[in-house]
């Protein structure tokens, strides 16, 4: 992802990212986008979260945790490294941190706290907001590679970053955003997933249903137990996917070897397309 771009700008599931019980799970970092809801509890390398997110469970992290003011975790939080915790955040469990931690004014921590390292308190500018004004100055004085080795700091590889933009509601029954979204491969998600857009990679479970404004496009060996759908777009079904449900959509292309175990509904144009065929309906 383009520096120059706004890296909430749409959501991203990387690789290999599941659900366990109630926990969102991955190995690169998370990054939310501020005013968000996400029922689930968290757990990857680092976790970054805007102003007045909401966690419904715990948060553990094996690098570093910056949660801005009024974020709110019903659980406990868990740091491999070091922690800023904003001014008037909430955590209801115990926070734990491996190294320094840095934490604002009326912090509320019911079940108290331990810090390996130094401790701060002081009110500096929420997390996010000073990353994209310190690498907005930085691309002003046209000092490209310096912003990207501080995005990549902060922010880790984008490649395997699962990205939730700002605003958005997640969880077990649904997740609700109002970017394009992008899911990699070998996924296993709970939830009916609402987008922009959506291009879904190879090989995921989704046990939920897709509803979209524009594009579906579903990836080779990609399972969907439940409804495809969109309002204005296309529909493209790998090679080898299998949607559990009905297909709505204004064109669809369909491989040949792909399974639709409901109703298909086409107001445009269908298309079933193979190795070496391209078949007009």
């Amino acid at each position: 992802m383009s520096i120059r771009g706004d890296t909430l700008d749409r959501l991203v599931i990387p690789d290999e990212t599941t659900v366990e019980e109630h926990d969102l799970v991955t190995d690169g970092d998370i990054i939310i986008g501020g005013q968000s809801t996400v029922e689930f509890g968290v757990r990857g390398r680092s976790v970054i979260a805007g102003e007045r997110t909401v966690f419904g469970g715990s948060i553990e992290s094996t690098d570093d945790c910056r949660l801005d003011m009024w974020c709110d975790v019903h659980g406990n939080v868990l740091v491999g490294a070091d922690a800023y915790i904003g001014e008037r955040a909430r955590i209801g469990g115990q926070l734990v941190v491996s190294g320094d931690l840095d934490i604002g004014d009326e912090v509320d921590i019911e079940k108290g706290f331990e810090a390996s390292g130094w401790i701060i308190i002081r009110n500096p500018m929420p997390t996010i907001v000073f990353l994209f004004l310190y690498l907005s100055h930085l691309l002003r004085l046209g000092e490209e590679e310096a912003a990207a080795e501080v995005a990549n700091e902060f922010l880790g590889e984008q490649d395997d970053a699962l990205v939730i933009p700002r605003g958005s509601h997640v969880s077990d029954d649904m997740w609700r955003v109002s970017t394009p979204g992008v899911i990699g491969n070998g996924c296993r998600l709970h939830g009916n997933i609402r987008a922009a857009s959506l291009t879904v990679g190879e090989d995921n479970d989704v046990f939920g249903s897709l509803r979209t404004k524009r594009c579906i496009t579903i990836g080779k060996g990609t399972r969907i137990h439940g409804d495809v759908t969109t309002r204005h777009g296309t529909v493209t079904v790998a090679e080898g996917a299998e949607v559990l449900g009905d297909i709505s959509c204004g064109d669809l292309d369909l491989h040949d070897r792909a399974t639709i175990d409901g109703a298909i509904r086409a107001s445009g144009e269908m298309s079933i397309t193979n190795d070496s065929i391209h078949e007009t309906m």
